[in-house]
């Protein structure tokens, strides 16, 4: 690979680096921060979605929707125990059949109640309208029988009316009742037909109307006065409106329900309505026939200080209503009147006496606020999932923690939007991930830049003639190795700090985009004069070399730069020819910056050819080594070779190692070519061995091939395979490369050392900062590099500074050996300063096998 020739002096590569531990949670958050661009996203997007299904659910689109959901959710209710309080006498099928009439005759009702009472019943509920003339009594036809009218007057009977919409609707209660004793149905339905409010009382002109399941539990509430209640207040529980317009009743208020409360949106909310909690799912109350009542087949304490309800269950009374449970079996869950005012009685009073809490919505705010924080879940989840499959598994996720939620609510007695959040968080999850689709097509999504597809868009409108703009393209030097090195968190935090620095040093009208891994591209426009862009570039160079801290750790890049004026080129060239003329900057070394000029492009495709031939150069056997004789001071025999590969091309000929080597290393080719060039030296230094034994190897070692972790392992196998032992195999690495990652060179060398393979260190004196380390690597020779030893003879200066290398060598017990010996006077003075072997065209130019193999027979001596 090297080797001692004049060539040209390279700008010595620093970076200061050193690795360190960070926390899990930092590298979590450097990973998964939102950026400002994606909150502003995810608010926006939150916020539209949420106005939306507000304004369909304000219009009632999704009223069906949450009224099914609530059914649902009540029907994974547990049923509660029955409610000893209430009473229910049903009049059956078979009640009607034995009586061979319908409606039941007026005496047949007087006799039950008269019977009911006899045993001290708290309160009874007549659940039957008797405003329909009875065939059987047709002298008293439109009036009550003398034997009913007197049980209906009884204080504790409760009759039922009906009030209707219009007053043709109305069926008027028992004209001899008084009004006290008179509730009307409040049996009120859903546009869906299903029954999930309770209306309390309401107003009639300037009557107010009270409830059947209202007055029936006001009736057995007023026993609390009395002290006939066992367990209830000794307070008397009386029944008033707030001052802010709340139905109280005891402590308990009844909250009312609102048009919008909840799910409603479109619900006649007139009077004084609440939701009915069910109790239960069929049977609220313990049940008896009319037949068991009439036949005194029920046992007091059933009825005693209880609330009787007395009405039809005969299905072909046809006053069967829908409840919440209808949806799954609906013959079965269709109850009748009777049932669901039991129900209604029954909440009442488990609200004033066991302070169960009611069936309560929250506020219009609060409910907004729901939905738009489900809207944002929804949000953060596409924000989050890089994966569509981790998408879905979360959504689904959340979907059911909310089902999860509202269930537990609705197990609280609450009910809350369910299908408003679900669109919410659905809708804005798709809202969020077209975004990202759009924005990954357009956007690099570790810096929030324009990518090189949005930056050429924005090329073609702002950099078209006669517009004066310019392109630069920056590379971050050495950006592989911190990646590498310091780890992938690091170097996007890196890329993250760069785009910060590069913006504070554009202007407003300039444009920055991400074009690669650690590529960035900038848009001038406008520029006042060509040389504003060298300029910029200039300060942009100065402010990238300032330290970056990441970590508590300084870290040191530049950046190389290419610049293309608009000013003769069409906008699509600017970008390629940007892009060219940075690969010349960055050959010329590190923080380097050149104006593309028209031959540079045919450079760059020849390197791309020859890049292309190297690969296939490898297959077909192209390259051969020639080997440069090192030689012995003081007694002038070759000690050995360093071996040096030439590029034998088929139509180019042969080809310098300066102009395909790095090439191979850009390209990681480098690692097979090394592999081959080690076996066939070893391979040639076992051939040679016959003639002198004690012949050694020199192999260069590139910086590549020090980080391959079984490069060693490789190492040994060549010398098991050659059949001798490592001392005569000397590995050559330049100073500069071993400073690129000290530790682990040093680690590489330390295993190299244990197969007893001699090491050196190439070029020594050009590269930075190595004396601290030299005393750490296990190296057994120093190369004094070219440079140096061509101002010796000529200058104090090169003779004190080589003397100065030999003596350090010597201190450190190492060898020497001058590369570069060219003339008599140099090899004069490097053997006064007992300088031990050099290298040279003094002595031979890189021979090819069969020279090198001549010079080895002839036992060749260079000194006189």
């Amino acid at each position: 690979m090297g080797e001692s020739q004049p060539q040209s002096n390279t700008t010595p590569i620093h970076v200061l680096v050193a690795s360190g531990g960070r926390s899990l949670l930092k590298q979590w958050q450097a990973v998964r921060r939102l950026t400002r661009k994606q909150l502003q996203v995810l608010a926006a997007a939150s916020l539209v979605v949420t106005s939306g299904v507000l304004g369909l659910r304000q219009i009632g689109v999704l009223q069906p929707l949450e009224l099914a959901a609530l059914d649902h959710l009540v029907r994974l209710k547990p049923d509660q125990p029955l409610d000893d309080r209430l009473l229910i006498v049903a009049i059956t099928e078979v009640d009607i059949r034995a009586q061979q009439q319908f409606p039941l005759p007026d005496s047949v009702l007087a006799q039950t109640l008269e019977i009911l009472q006899s045993y001290q019943p708290s309160v009874i509920g007549l659940d039957v309208f008797r405003d329909i003339a009875n065939p059987s009594n047709r002298s008293s036809a439109g009036s009550e029988s003398k034997s009913l009218t007197v049980q209906l007057q009884k204080p504790n009977v409760i009759s039922v009316t009906y009030v209707g919409h219009t007053p043709d609707e109305r069926i008027p209660p028992p004209s001899s009742v008084p009004e006290a004793q008179i509730g009307f149905n409040d049996l009120v339905t859903d546009p869906d037909g299903v029954v999930r409010r309770n209306l309390m009382f309401m107003q009639d002109g300037a009557t107010v109307l009270t409830s059947f399941s209202l007055q029936l539990a006001l009736a057995y509430l007023s026993g609390a006065c009395s002290g006939k209640l066992t367990g209830a207040s000794s307070a008397c529980l009386n029944a008033q409106v707030t001052d802010s317009g709340a139905f109280q009743l005891g402590s308990t208020v009844f909250t009312k329900l609102e048009p919008n409360s909840g799910g409603y949106q479109t619900i006649d909310a007139s009077g004084y309505q609440i939701l009915l909690n069910y109790r239960t799912r069929s049977q609220v109350a313990r049940q008896v026939t009319l037949q068991q009542v009439l036949s005194r087949q029920v046992d007091p304490s059933w009825i005693k200080d209880k609330v009787v309800l007395v009405g039809v269950t005969a299905p072909s009374s046809k006053d069967f209503l829908p409840t919440p449970y209808s949806a799954t079996t609906r013959t079965s869950r269709l109850l009748p009147g009777v049932v669901i005012h039991a129900q209604m009685v029954s909440q009442i009073l488990s609200a004033v006496l066991n302070h169960q809490p009611l069936l309560w919505s929250w506020d219009d705010r609060v409910e907004v606020l729901w939905i738009w924080g489900w809207s944002l879940i929804g949000g953060l989840l596409a924000l989050y999932s890089r994966h569509a499959v981790l998408l879905c598994l979360s959504t689904i996720a959340v979907l059911l923690s909310l089902i999860g939620i509202s269930v537990g609510i609705v197990a609280l007695a609450g009910w809350v939007p369910l299908v408003a959040p679900v669109l919410g968080a659905v809708l804005t999850g798709s809202c969020v991930v077209v975004y990202q689709l759009r924005y990954q097509r357009f956007y690099d999504t570790l810096t929030d830049l324009p990518n090189r597809s949005r930056f050429l868009k924005q090329l073609q409108k702002l950099a078209a003639p006669p517009n004066s703009a310019a392109v630069l393209f920056l590379d971050l030097d050495r950006f592989n190795v911190i990646n590498d090195h310091l780890g992938h968190a690091t170097g996007d935090e890196l890329l993250r700090l760069s785009r910060d620095r590069l913006k504070a040093g554009l202007r407003r009208s300039d444009t920055l985009a991400r074009v690669g891994g650690d590529e960035f591209a900038i848009l001038l426009h406008p520029l006042r004069h060509p040389d504003e862009a060298l300029q910029i570039a200039e300060a942009l160079q100065q402010q990238m070399m300032r330290p970056f801290c990441i970590d508590n750790q300084d870290i040191f890049t530049s950046v190389s730069i290419g610049i293309a004026l608009a000013t003769d080129r069409v906008p699509d060239e600017l970008l390629r020819d940007a892009h060219t003329a940075m690969y010349q900057a960055k050959a010329q070394g590190n923080a380097r910056r050149e104006v593309f000029a028209v031959g540079m492009r045919s450079q760059v495709v020849q390197r791309l050819q020859l890049e292309t031939d190297l690969h296939r150069a490898i297959d077909q056997h192209e390259f051969q080594l020639h080997y440069q004789p090192i030689v012995s001071l003081t007694t002038g025999h070759t000690v050995g070779f360093e071996a040096l590969v030439r590029w034998q091309h088929p139509q180019r000929g042969m080809i310098s190692p300066g102009d395909f080597i790095p090439i191979a290393e850009a390209t990681g080719l480098i690692i097979p070519l090394g592999q081959w060039i080690l076996q066939t030296a070893c391979q040639q230094l076992k051939h040679w061995q016959r003639y002198e034994p004690s012949l050694i190897m020199s192999v260069n070692l590139s910086g590549q091939q020090l980080t391959q972790p079984d490069w060693a392992d490789y190492v040994e196998q060549t010398l098991a395979g050659a059949g001798f032992d490592g001392h005569f195999l000397k590995l050559e690495i330049t100073e500069s490369v071993a400073m690129q990652d000290v530790d682990g060179a040093i680690a590489l060398l330390l295993r190299l050392k244990a197969l007893n393979v001699q090491l050196s260190i190439d070029d020594f004196g050009t590269g930075y900062s190595s004396l601290s380390y030299l005393h750490r690597f296990p190296v057994d020779t120093l190369k004094i590099d070219r440079a140096f030893v061509n101002q010796m003879a000529t200058t104090k200066e090169g003779d004190a500074i080589v003397q100065t290398i030999v003596g350090l060598a010597h201190n450190l017990k190492m060898t020497v050996v001058a590369e570069g010996v060219e003339t008599a006077a140099q090899l004069a003075a490097l053997q006064t300063i007992g300088c031990e072997y050099g290298q040279g065209y003094f002595f031979s130019k890189p021979l090819s096998v069969e020279a090198a193999e001549t010079l080895l027979v002839d036992a060749k001596r260079w000194l006189n």
